[in-house]
């Protein structure tokens, strides 16, 4: 690292300080005036804690699609009206709006287009110079904020907002810092800063201690942006924040510190709260981080990870936080319908990592391009969210037992809705169509019940019948694609 003449750093110091105890009266000039359709910011619902609730005190199911360049550009210019109206048309209301602390990528989540170095753009820093960083441009000046990348920031929130989105803001990106070439292009890397400032405290050329245990001037730098963050969104009633995509597992006290940095600064500028999440660590089913650690948080919603536990047949969601079960944390691309749905059954609001067009390589247990499988997985996000939105959220939750299946969400005496999944075994052709048998437990529930079924694949309803209460009740399956029943009590 080159020398810093004591008098610059310490002026470097003084403005980042005054950039900490200055809050910023900023009037967005470019504010799209429309209104937003979310009505936040959201809280823990105290009546069905797994979900969130808003101000109107409705609860809310949060499940959608988001993917790694919906925010800075890293592989091309991210066609981000495109996105949303995709995502609109397939009824979602969640995004997770990644961020990227680097200056440049390889884009090695991609098979296409193929890995090269591309820079990242927008970036939170203005990149003034004087000298070089080592992709080649001018370094950055870590006390002087991008506009261009507040101003995308918000006007990206706010769209979503006046689309019906709940935005979940990331603020760091752990895969920035654990190897030497990421490392090479942060802009904590001090050969990468005006300022005379190195996250490396210990010169192993990777920057893993600004995830961990940052040197008082880096944390400082963290804190400004973090807060300047906070300054440009605190409005905005569609805002959750995720303090680190998959950082690394000895990162657990720095989250802690940010977790608790963000509420306590929405208190001491009188901001609305809103809700502040964290996910899951880099590796952790295969020796990294414990998802006790994201339930043993101050966070108010948290995504676990580990493909054996999550995958298939999750446990019931018990209500300690709102889970937002992601499929970045499980398979790294993956999933598909029946994750969606089983999850849903389970108490949890699933998201997806979505590849949208691109060709892409990290998956655990499915093909590398399957994108009839995304394409159901996309379409089922939304077909749960209709049903949440016909349930009572306040009084309906996860009785598994009451079901042969075991997904069945109950208001016991009253609602049912049953989880049948596809029939894969039965041989195919119009001659096949087998039926199959699903018991109800209403022992608890008398009085008449009407019978709805749905399948999944045609969404259509098929038939409705009735049937009575006061005993377990054995029903045929009238379909061999995945379906749901749906039992109403009747006046």
């Amino acid at each position: 690292m080159e020398r810093v003449a004591p008098r610059y750093l310490l002026r470097c110091v003084l403005s980042i300080l005054l950039l900490c105890v200055a809050g910023e009266a900023r009037v967005w000039g470019g504010d799209d005036p429309t209104p937003l359709r979310t009505r936040g910011p959201l809280r823990q619902s105290t009546e069905n804690p797994r979900y969130f609730a808003d101000a109107e005190n409705r609860v809310l199911y949060l499940t959608g699609s988001h993917s790694w360049e919906n925010f800075q550009d890293v592989t091309q210019v991210f066609d981000y009206p495109a996105y949303l109206d995709r995502i609109s048309a397939l009824h979602h209301n969640f995004i997770r709006l990644w961020a990227h602390e680097s200056m440049q990528s390889d884009g090695g989540w991609l098979m296409h287009p193929p890995s090269r170095e591309n820079q990242i753009a927008p970036l939170p820093y203005l990149r003034t110079g004087p000298g070089t960083a080592l992709d080649g441009g001018p370094r950055v000046d870590l006390t002087r904020f991008n506009p261009d990348y507040f101003e995308r920031l918000r006007a990206r929130v706010r769209q979503a907002g006046q689309r019906g989105f709940y935005v979940s803001v990331m603020f760091f990106q752990g895969f920035s810092v654990v190897t030497p070439e990421a490392w090479k292009s942060h802009p904590l890397n001090g050969r990468n800063n005006t300022n005379g400032i190195d996250g490396d405290a210990d010169r192993d050329g990777t920057g893993k201690e600004v995830h961990r245990s940052p040197v008082p001037l880096v944390l400082q730098v963290q804190e400004a942006y973090v807060r300047h963050v906070l300054e440009t969104l605190h409005d905005l009633d569609n805002v959750l924040y995720e303090v680190v995509n998959e950082a690394i597992p000895e990162s657990v006290l720095w989250q802690y510190h940010f977790i608790r940095f963000i509420k306590q600064y929405e208190q001491e500028h009188h901001y609305a709260p809103h809700p502040v999440g964290m996910t899951f660590f880099q590796l952790g089913e295969f020796g990294g981080g414990d998802n006790a650690t994201l339930f043993d948080s101050p966070a108010d919603w948290i995504s676990p990870g580990g493909y054996t536990q999550y995958a298939r047949n999750p446990p019931v969601a018990d209500g300690r936080k709102v889970m937002l079960l992601d499929t970045d944390h499980i398979h790294g691309i993956g999933g598909d319908q029946d994750f969606v749905w089983e999850s849903f059954f389970r108490g949890y609001n699933p998201i997806y990592m979505d590849p949208l067009s691109a060709l892409h390589e990290l998956t655990i247990g499915e093909p590398v391009l399957n994108e009839p499988q995304h394409e159901r997985a996309r379409g089922a996000m939304g077909e749960s969210r209709r049903w949440a939105a016909r349930l009572d959220l306040r009084r309906v939750t996860p009785q598994g037992e009451l079901a042969s299946t075991g997904y069945c969400l109950a208001d016991s005496g009253q609602e049912y809705l049953v989880y049948i999944p596809a029939e894969r075994s039965l041989p195919q052709g119009p001659e096949s169509r087998i039926s199959r048998p699903v018991t109800v437990n209403l022992t608890d529930a008398a009085g008449l019940f009407t019978v709805e079924w749905i399948d999944l694949d045609e969404r259509a309803v098929l038939q409705m019948e009735s049937i009575e209460g006061g005993g377990e009740r054995l029903l045929t399956v009238p379909v061999r694609a995945a379906a749901l029943l749906h039992l109403t009590r009747q006046n």
